[in-house]
């Protein structure tokens, strides 16, 4: 208790002791949350096996003595409970190491902390954010240099620094220290011309717009990115537009969740909107719902948003050298296209981190496009995470485009579904309460590969954790004789196990409403059997 600067986890750890609050204490001091590619990531309290001060400035400490003397950090935050405290103990720290702290104006998205990071020319960055993690959560992101989020082993060495760290006194600058330079606008100003740099073509209709930040710290920037691009103001789902750490209009503050996007299309219903466009928290993500022909509306998946996206760009760039990137866990659609296209193609372990790192390592290679099926979208190489804004503004330009020739972003996928088959998939994410059922699930399925799955026979077998081509990774995929594909992995930053599936119908008959028919019944088969083979509830899902 005596090293924790923090007198609130300070009370709260001496009432467990005097509460005799065993069980809870031996939780909490179990061990110490595990940093790695994705940062540090967990529940706010005290102990180490929590987000706090203590832990945050270790974490500081041992991320700027990796990065050497001198060495200049990039710091952002979001609008979740201790976010702005973290940030500003980051920036001291840094400072108090000998480095220079560069500290963004205030609450923002991830993607601008990204982007400034390779702007400014700084050595590293640190986001504080859990994204669309639950409200008592929260969660300390790194990049390096050249504005992407760690890989291995760089993970691993800056954990052992941070290791180091934690067994010294860590020298920590006054809030006023010189070496601490609190940024103004322009940065989020630069940001918005990089924004306004994704605008491919001016041939589009004006839509009407219903846009939610879901309480997170989307809103002002994703508004200034419409006026930057010649777009009409959104309509903003009031509820949901300041940012509020407790998230109390949602159970989960993540567009996938269901009933997330429930206020939009309300609000879409209201104003008669052609669109509905949602931010996570961070606004590194991007959801979706169009209407539909029964006057409905449809929230489109990860990988429905991505494909479009792909197609729209594809078709308003030009040159072999293009890259595109998806994720192992993607729809395989984005290959054909690109073969299509003649551009090249690359399928990536899943995150960010990797998705960006074939563009930084090919210099044959134009990154134009990367996305992962979980809302994750990347348009612009200027940001090298995924950016929910630029998509927004890409999402927008694209739909309008399709309403000027007389289409609608339904219309779109259905002729890309006959130009290279109809690529039907879903995520089924099981959720646990312990852990080791996450670690149970994996096991199962490494130790009995089903014959047949829906009716039709398991062709082959991948597991990922035996390397190769990619990192090994824990991971494992069943494909079948039908095209079909199931992948299953744990989720590298939520208590769930992740099964993602994918059905292929080549839509030979041109009947694509029927080959829809046929590819639903098809997932739900996959999904019943594969729930039976594992001893899961297939209902448990997101």
């Amino acid at each position: 208790m005596a090293a924790d600067p923090d007198p609130e986890t300070r009370d709260e750890l001496a009432a467990l002791v005097a509460g005799g609050e065993v069980a809870e204490l031996a939780d909490r001091f179990s061990g110490t949350l595990e940093f790695g590619t994705a940062g540090l990531r967990g529940a706010l309290g005290a102990g180490p096996m929590r987000m706090n001060r203590l832990l945050v400035q270790r974490a500081a400490a041992g991320f700027v003595d990796y990065l050497g003397q001198g060495a200049t950090v990039v710091v952002g935050f979001d609008a979740r409970h201790k976010s702005a405290r973290f940030a500003e103990d980051t920036a001291r720290v840094v400072a108090g190491a000998g480095g220079r702290a560069l500290v963004l104006p205030g609450p923002l998205p991830t993607p601008v902390l990204a982007f400034a990071v390779l702007h400014l020319g700084a050595d590293g960055g640190v986001m504080v954010t859990a994204s669309h993690n639950p409200p008592a959560d929260n969660g300390y992101k790194v990049y390096l240099g050249d504005g992407a989020q760690i890989v291995p082993p760089h993970d691993r060495v800056i954990s052992e620094h941070i290791a180091a760290a934690s067994r010294r006194d860590i020298p920590i600058a006054s809030a006023a220290s010189s070496s601490i330079e609190r940024l103004g606008d322009e940065v989020v100003d630069a940001y918005l011309d990089v924004v306004a740099g994704c605008r491919l073509t001016e041939d589009c209709d004006p839509l009407s717009v219903v846009y939610t930040a879901m309480h997170g710290v989307g809103r002002d920037v994703l508004l200034a990115a419409f006026d930057r691009c010649g777009f009409a103001a959104p309509h903003v789902v009031a509820p949901q537009a300041e940012p509020d750490p407790d998230f109390p209009t949602v159970v989960f503050p993540n567009p996938e969740e269901p009933g997330a996007l429930d206020l939009a299309l309300a609000e879409a219903e209201r104003v008669g909107a052609d669109l509905v466009i949602a931010n996570d928290p961070d606004a590194d993500r991007l959801g979706v719902a169009v209407p539909t022909p029964d006057g409905g509306w449809r929230a489109l998946t990860g990988n429905e948003i991505g494909v479009l996206l792909a197609d729209h760009i594809l078709r308003h760039t030009e040159g072999d050298d293009r890259l595109v990137v998806t994720t192992i866990v993607s729809s395989r659609l984005l290959e054909r296209m690109a073969d299509a296209a003649g551009v090249r193609f690359v399928a990536t372990l899943t995150g960010f981190k990797w998705i960006v790192r074939p563009g930084l390592e090919d210099p044959r290679a134009r990154f134009v496009f990367g996305y992962e099926e979980a809302l994750g979208y990347s348009v612009t190489s200027s940001v090298r995470d995924k950016d929910g804004i630029t998509a927004a503004v890409t999402f927008v330009e694209l739909a309008g485009a399709l309403s000027r020739r007389g289409a609608t972003v339904l219309d779109r996928l259905d002729e890309l579904a006959l130009e290279h088959g109809l690529h039907a998939t879903e995520t089924w994410s099981i959720r646990v309460e312990d852990l080791a059922e996450i670690g149970r699930i994996m096991a199962a399925a490494r130790g009995s590969t089903p014959p047949a799955l829906a009716g039709h026979a398991v062709t082959g077998v991948h597991d990922y954790a035996e390397g190769g081509a990619l990192m090994p990774t824990d991971a494992v995929e069943w494909q079948l004789d039908d095209g079909s594909r199931v992948v299953l992995r744990p989720s590298g930053t939520e208590p769930k196990a992740k099964v993602y599936l994918e059905v292929v119908d080549d839509v030979a008959d041109g009947d694509v409403v029927a080959a829809r028919q046929r590819a639903a019944a098809q997932l739900g088969a996959l999904r019943t059997d594969l729930g039976a083979h594992l001893d899961v509830d297939a209902g448990r899902t997101i």
